[in-house]
């Protein structure tokens, strides 16, 4: 029996009840530190409400995952100490972001060839929290893969797919809270019909088909959030802002070459900007461009994106624009060369790139694994596609590349990136 010795008022769950090592961990520095990284790094500066942390996010997810848990445990699939594992594993799944969330996965990425979740894993197993789960009996490195939905063995397999699967606790958790700190409503999936649903069917995870309208609203949702929320044009040209400065300003400032918790963990959003706006000005040129752009973020000067089409992934020219960095970097100097901009202020945005916090394409939705039950009380594991035409036809409007430049250099900008990526489409114009 899961054993609450307090509770935390959450806007969007309600009451969410603590267990003693969950309440450690909580006043952990480490979790602590979730506070002062924003869930959606810039999308404050599009949508004033989404103000809401990493911390708010772990919480809700910690919550759901056990909530998944104790549906499996009614079932018999699961015991008292997989349910606790799994909460604890959802509350440390962020532990290992960086300042302004997965803005800086793209940095991590480039320099050190690491995630979010490389880092996750390592803070749980060498820093404080590895500690405070030794002290009340768990397995550090046991928990550190479960965090990231990666625990080794067959008694694992049911808790890593409630941590990281088609239908985690994580996503389910990110798009109402999200949806609800930015106040629109595309997000407003029901929870309860989806968790009362789940069952597993050769040892996966599955939602019944009964409820296959709410699983549809599910997938529908992450599309609508991902063009409304995670890739809407002004967000974005945020974020390539905070991007491109601390990529600039690495090398000095040495955002990514902590090498033990205590310097990790000194790295938050509000860290990195003050640090960027005190870079003296008589440095390189790198230097002067990552405290312009910080500055041009903090006063919200944001770039415009002057050209927009969709990448058609039958072409291996966009094919290459959405998996190559330099391919992209190459295509903003020749549109700089032609248009007499500075390149440095010229990005090229794709939704496939490490920054965006969801790409709905990576996870091949229409795969999501579905059961219907025989007249005999045989599961059939079957995929979400086989009923449900909705879901495919969505596919084909996600892959959009943008340009992006100052309001001062929009006009000569948009004419050379037409002249580079071909002539924009009239669908391109229109404001998504």
């Amino acid at each position: 029996m899961f054993k609450s010795v307090g509770e935390i008022r959450d806007p969007v769950h309600g009451y969410i009840p603590m267990s003693a090592v969950e309440k450690d961990l909580i006043d952990a520095p480490p979790v602590q530190r979730l506070r002062r990284l924003r869930q959606l790094s810039g999308a404050h500066l599009t949508y004033p409400g989404a103000e809401h942390s990493r911390f708010s996010h772990s919480l809700g997810v910690m919550h759901l995952a056990g909530k998944i848990a104790a549906r499996l445990e009614g079932l018999g699939l699961l015991s008292e100490e997989d349910h606790q594992k799994v909460r604890i594993a959802g509350l440390l799944h962020d532990v290992g972001h960086g300042p302004f969330s997965h803005i800086y996965e793209e940095v991590l990425d480039k320099y050190r060839s690491m995630t979010h979740e490389d880092v996750g894993t390592w803070l749980i197993e060498q820093g404080e929290l590895k500690d405070v789960l030794k002290c009340h009996g768990y397995s550090p490195a046991e928990l550190s893969k479960l965090a990231v939905g990666k625990a080794e063995g067959k008694e694992n397999t049911l808790l890593n797919q409630i941590v990281a699967s088609q239908f985690d606790a994580d996503i389910m958790d990110y798009l109402v809270r999200d949806s609800h700190f930015c106040g629109v409503e595309y997000g407003n999936i029901d929870i309860e019909r989806l968790i009362n649903s789940v069952n597993v069917v050769n040892g996966q995870l599955a939602i019944d088909v009964a409820s296959v309208y709410a699983l549809e609203a599910f997938v529908i949702a992450r599309y609508e959030m991902f063009k409304a929320v995670y890739f809407h044009r002004t967000v974005r040209a945020a974020e390539v802002m905070i991007v491109r400065a601390m990529d600039y300003a690495n090398a000095d400032l040495g955002f990514t070459s902590f090498r033990t918790p205590e310097e990790f963990l000194s790295l938050d959003d509000n860290s990195v900007i003050q640090r960027l706006l005190n870079i003296d000005l008589k440095e390189n040129k790198c230097l002067r461009v990552a405290h312009d752009l910080a500055r041009r973020y903090l006063n919200r000067n944001l770039f415009k994106a002057v050209h927009e089409q969709l990448a058609h992934r039958r072409s291996d020219f966009f094919i290459n624009i959405l998996v190559r960095d330099d391919i992209r970097l190459q295509l903003a100097k020749e549109i700089g060369e032609k248009a007499g901009v500075d390149p440095d202020y010229i990005f090229i945005d794709v939704p496939t790139v490490a920054s965006v916090p969801y790409y709905p394409l990576q996870q091949r939705p229409s795969e999501i694994p579905v059961f219907e039950t025989h007249q005999d009380g045989s599961k059939e594991l079957r995929n979400l596609s086989e009923f449900s035409e909705i879901i495919p036809a969505l596919v084909g409007y996600l892959d959009v590349v943008r340009v992006y430049t100052t309001s001062e250099n929009r006009n000569r900008t948009a004419e050379a990136a037409t002249s580079v990526l071909g002539q924009k489409p009239y669908s391109a114009k229109v404001t998504m």
